[in-house]
């Protein structure tokens, strides 16, 4: 605690100071010299590939990945083309840039994912120069071709290529050039000896920065902070200009007398060989002399300066450390941290240092300094003296709230874990929490450190799926990829069940997925097992060939859309004769494809029963066909198709039935040709009514007797048909050719309904008892009706025809009515 300010240095009113994360754990030969070096913020990996030797070009470099302690991750031969760049995707990708414009990308333990183009005007220009940047959209790349022109694109797992326009008076490559992201727009910003331009879609700007001196003939060096919210420019006369990124506005114009330096880092950072130069707002500076080869990593609170032998980090020191460990500090979280000293001591100074806290109510306050101190120590003994000043200056407040304390304290917790040497990502708090928790755990996942992120989960309460589910997926996905040979399919599925067990919202089908990708089918069929959801299985076992299982599967579920997408695949996958085979073992399957093809594909509905000697259904198929066909001799060819199926199924009913129909049919054509009466594709019914309303009696009667009509049924439609055209004397004359099966009241019933009593009158007499009152009402016959009422002794017939007497012209009719129902009451 006595050093915590030994490497302080103060630039102004601040003060900076370098950290040493790790003694490197490579063994590089060189070190970085001639090497094309990338290392991913965020504490992420670093990628090391010497320099192509054009004097032998078929010595092949090594490209080494490392984690930020160095400690190898990956290692291979490079055989592809010359790498102009190297950089780190925002997932941890490896990204490689080739003199061709193909840009290759690895995962960060060296597996190759997949390569793209940067178009053909790249590739037969070739790449010059190049810059990875992050942009909104995600990782994007800028190119500067031979032709001197930019292309961008700012979104690699999307590509969409920008050409930027043409610089003008550009006659070599530029002095230097970098990518800004303003408004979620990227665009590039070009030094051309002392002018400067911005280049967008559309246009290509000339800007001039405030403040720059005039003394200024080139600048030789830019970069964009990384926020991109400022900018810093070194011209060649050994001035740093650094102001906002969109030029408006300068903060600092200095002169550090240095004219060509080896790299410049955002903050102000300068390096060149052997010295590195810290440039503040103020005229002053800071020097660091470096003893090696280095490269600056720009973080979100400082710079990572890595060598051969050391990664360290510069940064700023943040306002809570330098209140606390300032000399003579009297802020409150110093005078905290004194008295909890104190205390340690059992000292009485302890009570003098709370008590002038506490007279100044900044107990709380200096609680919060400790707290946030801690958070950006990177020694453990400093985070843990300064979280036990906090716990005690928290004895004496009632209600501090523990959150923040708590939160702290896990945080480090985690921050440590991760920052360990064997680990390798040395996050700053202010990066952790910039980064999520989840990009965390991501990133412990694709370094395959599944027990520590898995423990890191447990101990932060991460919601399952989002935490110990999800890494534990991972885990039997890499498993089941890299599992040894030997071990028995069974075996392998059983071993992840187990582990996975307790584990919710697994997908067993992407674990599977990843198995058969590996070139392991059974120990995906067998993992499938596992998966609850007959709708994720399924689609597996299709792609993996195993249609039968598949099938079955999708019958299980109970789902028809899903055995519908099964059929509809194995329709289209499959010759015909082993597709109507398949669906013959499957009942369900064949009878949800029936009905899609009644109504999709009648040829295959067709086919399906000739195989399955199925004539009934056959003969239901030739009649429905029959409707849909307008040519009459192509509707009695299907016609005579089913009565020929109907016989082989021995359904005798239905042939006849279509034979009836046949005939119907050839009666109607031979009307139609002999009387030009369009019947054709009327029912019975209804070419009976039409042959009675037009007259053709005789034919009508042909039809009675030869498809055997019933005698009612023919007795009633040829009595409306009378009654329609009024042909009274007609229907005279029917009612007499013989006894009517329907008796007559019904001819009394349609002359009234035209009007016609006095025809009417001519059938009453006809009319049997029973309907005798109803027929002598039709015809308005009311004594007539108290006769046939009183014959018949009905006592509700009798109140019927009371109830149309009239009491002033029929009262010797109603007292006669009265009287016979009185009688009929008293039996």
């Amino acid at each position: 605690m006595a050093f915590v300010t030994a490497n302080w240095n103060p630039l102004g009113d601040a003060f900076y100071r370098k950290i040493e994360l790790y003694e490197m754990g490579w063994n590089l030969k060189d070190g970085l010299r001639d090497c094309l070096v990338a290392a991913a913020p965020y504490g992420g990996p670093i990628a090391l590939l010497k320099a192509h030797n054009r004097r032998s070009p078929s010595a092949r470099p090594q490209l080494e990945i490392f984690s930020s302690s160095g400690l190898p991750l990956a290692s291979f031969p490079w055989k592809s083309g010359v790498v102009k760049q190297l950089g780190w995707t925002v997932s941890d990708d490896l990204l490689c840039v080739q003199e061709d414009g193909t840009l290759l990308v690895y995962d960060l333990l060296g597996g190759f994912k997949r390569h793209f183009s940067m178009g053909n005007e790249v590739s037969q220009s070739q790449v010059l120069e190049t810059k990875i940047f992050h942009s909104p959209y995600g990782t994007g790349v800028a190119i500067l071709t031979g032709a001197l022109r930019f292309t961008l694109a700012t979104n690699i797992d999307d590509i969409k290529l920008r050409r930027l326009p043409e610089v003008p008076g550009l006659q070599g490559a530029p002095s230097c050039w970098a990518v800004l992201t303003q408004d979620r727009q990227s665009k590039v910003l070009v030094a051309n000896g002392s002018h400067l331009f911005v280049l967008d879609n559309t246009a290509c700007t000339p800007v001039t920065p405030p403040g720059l001196s005039p003394q200024a003939s080139s600048i030789v060096h830019m970069c964009v902070s990384f926020s991109y919210k400022y900018l810093a420019l070194l011209t060649d006369s050994g001035h740093v200009w650094m102001g906002t990124s969109n030029l408006k506005f300068v903060l600092l114009f200095f002169s550090c007398r240095c004219r060509r330096p080896k790299s410049q880092q955002p903050s102000a950072v300068v390096m060149w060989d052997g010295l590195l130069l810290v440039v503040g707002e103020c005229k002053e500076t800071i020097q660091y002399h470096l003893d090696d080869d280095s490269i600056l990593v720009p973080e979100l609170d400082g710079v990572r300066i890595i060598s051969g032998t050391h990664h360290e980090l510069l940064q700023e020191v943040p306002g809570a450390c330098e209140e606390i460990f300032k000399i003579a500090s009297m802020a409150p979280g110093a005078l905290l941290l004194e008295a909890h000293k104190e205390y340690e001591k059992e000292s009485q100074k302890a009570d003098e240092y709370l008590r002038e806290i506490k007279e100044q109510s900044l107990l709380s306050e200096a609680v919060r300094q400790c707290v946030e101190a801690a958070g950006h120590e990177h020694e453990p003994e400093t985070q843990k003296t300064l979280l036990r000043a906090a716990s005690f200056g928290k004895c004496f407040l009632s209600n501090f709230p523990p959150e923040q304390f708590v939160g702290m304290c896990r945080d480090l917790r985690v921050l440590n874990a991760v920052r360990d040497y064997t680990v390798g990502i040395p996050l700053s708090h202010t990066q952790f929490k910039q980064m999520t928790i989840q990009v965390l755990i991501d990133r412990l996942v694709y370094r395959k450190l599944y027990p520590l992120a898995i423990e890191v989960c447990r101990y932060l309460k991460t919601p399952e799926y989002q935490g110990v589910s999800r890494v534990l997926k991972h885990w039997a996905c890499y498993k089941v990829a890299h599992w040894q040979k030997e071990e028995s399919d069974e075996v392998i599925a059983k071993a992840v069940s187990v582990k996975l067990a307790d584990a919710a919202g697994i997908s067993y089908s992407e674990i599977a997925t990843k198995a058969y990708e590996s070139g392991r089918t059974e120990l995906a069929i067998k993992l499938l097992e596992f998966e609850p959801r007959s709708g994720e299985q399924v689609p597996l076992l299709l792609k993996m060939k195993k249609s039968p299982l598949a099938l079955s599967k999708a019958i299980e579920s109970g789902d028809t859309d899903l055995v519908y997408t099964v059929v509809m695949y194995l329709k289209n996958e499959l010759n015909r004769g082993d597709f109507f085979m398949m669906l013959r073992n499957q009942p369900v399957a064949l009878s949800l494809y029936k009905q899609f093809c009644k109504h999709q594909e009648q040829d295959t509905l067709k086919d399906l029963f000739n195989q399955d000697d199925d004539h009934e259904e056959l003969g239901n198929f030739y009649v429905k066909a029959s409707y849909k066909e307008q040519r009459l001799e192509a509707r009695i060819g299907h016609l005579q198709s089913a009565v020929d199926e109907y016989y082989k199924a021995k359904n005798e009913f239905s042939a006849k039935t279509t034979e009836d129909e046949m005939r119907l049919l050839r009666f109607q054509r031979k009307l139609e040709e002999e009387k030009g009466e369009q019947l054709v594709g009327f029912s019975l019914h209804d070419t009976m009514t039409t042959l009675l309303s037009v007259g053709l009696h005789k034919h009508a009667e042909q039809l009675y007797k030869d498809f055997r009509v019933p005698d009612k049924r023919f007795w009633w439609l040829r009595l409306k048909a009378l009654a329609e055209k009024e042909d009274w004397e007609e229907l005279e004359k029917f009612s007499k050719s013989k006894k009517s099966p329907i008796g007559y009241l019904p001819f009394v019933e349609v002359c009234i309904k035209h009007h016609n009593k006095y025809e009417a009158r001519k059938y009453v007499s006809k009319v049997t008892l029973e309907q005798k009152v109803k027929a002598h009402l039709a015809v308005g016959d009311v004594e007539g009706a108290a006769e046939a009422a009183i014959e018949r002794r009905n006592e509700s017939e009798i109140g019927t025809v009371l109830s149309r007497c009239s009491a002033t012209t029929d009262h010797l009719l109603v007292e006669r009515l009265n009287r016979a129902k009185a009688t009929v009451a008293k039996k």
